[in-house]
C-alpha cells in the first residue's frame, strides 16, 4: 500500500488542478523568490511574501523599519530598496529589519497556494531536506513551480524532482506519468544541469550574475523546512539528515 502520493505541476492559472483544497503545497521558484525568502529567514530575518506591490506596501505599513524587496517584470518597484535577490539579502547585516518580498511569479503563487492548503517553500538550498521531512507526515503533496513567462524552467524542474524523489523513496506514488518522468529526468541531474535555463540567460544578460553564483554555491546547505504562516515564512527545524 502506498504511503501517499505526490504530483508536480507548473502554476500558470490560479484554477490549476494541483491547487485544490486540502493539498499540502510546496512552492518552487528557484530564480529567485523562494531562494530569496529562505535565505532571509535563515539569516534570522523575518520575511513576509506579498502577491502584489500594493499588498507589499500594506504589509510594510504594519512593520517597524521594513525592508522592501522585489521585482515586477524585471524592474524594482518605486520605493523598494532591493531587487528580488538572494545574494543581496545575504550580504546585508540589518537582519532586525523584516523583509517584505514581491515578485512577478513566485510570490503570487505563494499567495494563491495559501488559499488552498498548507504551503512550504522549496529551493535548491533545502529541497531534499524538505522531501525527507514531508515523507510520512502528509498523505498527498503537490509540488508546484512558478511559471516564468509561461515556462516551466529547468532550475525549478530540478528542485521539484529533488523534493519528489525523497517522497518516492519513502513509498509515495506519483499521481501521473508526467510526475514520474520529471523525477526520472531531473533528480540525478548534475548540479549545473539547469544552466541551460532562460532564467540563467536573463541573469547574465542583465548583470545579475551574483544571484546565479549564489544559487550554485548554496545547494543542500539548509537542513530546515520553511513554511508560510499568516503570510510570514517561518522555520520548522527539520531534524533530518540526507542519505549518504
Amino acid at each position: 500500500m502506498s504511503a501517499g502520493s505526490v504530483v508536480i505541476g507548473c502554476f500558470r492559472d490560479p484554477a490549476g488542478g494541483v491547487l485544490v483544497a486540502g493539498n499540502v503545497i510546496v512552492v518552487v521558484d528557484v530564480v529567485r523568490a523562494t531562494t530569496t525568502a529562505v535565505t532571509a529567514v535563515a539569516q534570522g530575518r523575518r520575511c513576509f511574501t506579498a502577491p502584489s506591490v500594493a499588498a507589499a506596501l500594506r504589509r510594510a505599513a504594519r512593520l517597524d523599519r521594513p525592508l522592501l524587496a522585489g521585482e515586477i517584470d524585471g524592474a524594482i518597484p518605486a520605493g523598494f530598496e532591493l531587487n528580488n535577490s538572494p545574494a543581496a539579502i545575504a550580504d546585508r547585516t540589518d537582519v532586525e529589519r523584516p523583509l517584505v518580498l514581491v515578485s512577478s511569479s513566485g510570490t503570487p503563487l505563494i499567495h494563491a497556494a495559501a488559499l488552498s492548503g498548507t504551503v512550504y517553500l522549496g529551493s535548491l538550498r533545502n529541497a531534499r531536506y524538505l522531501g525527507l521531512w514531508l515523507a510520512g507526515r502528509e498523505p498527498r503533496v503537490a509540488i508546484v513551480a512558478a511559471a516564468s513567462r509561461g515556462a516551466f524552467r529547468e532550475e525549478d524542474r530540478v528542485c521539484c524532482a529533488l523534493v519528489a524523489g525523497e517522497l518516492l523513496d519513502a513509498g509515495y506514488a506519483p499521481e501521473d506519468d508526467a510526475t514520474a518522468a520529471l523525477v526520472h529526468r531531473w533528480r540525478a541531474a548534475s548540479p549545473d544541469a539547469w544552466l541551460v535555463s532562460d532564467s540563467v540567460r536573463y541573469l547574465r544578460a542583465t548583470g545579475q550574475v551574483a544571484d546565479l553564483d549564489f544559487i550554485l554555491a548554496h545547494q543542500e546547505d539548509l537542513p530546515d523546512v520553511f513554511q508560510l504562516h499568516d503570510g510570514e515564512v517561518i522555520t520548522v527545524p527539520a531534524g533530518v539528515a540526507l542519505p549518504a
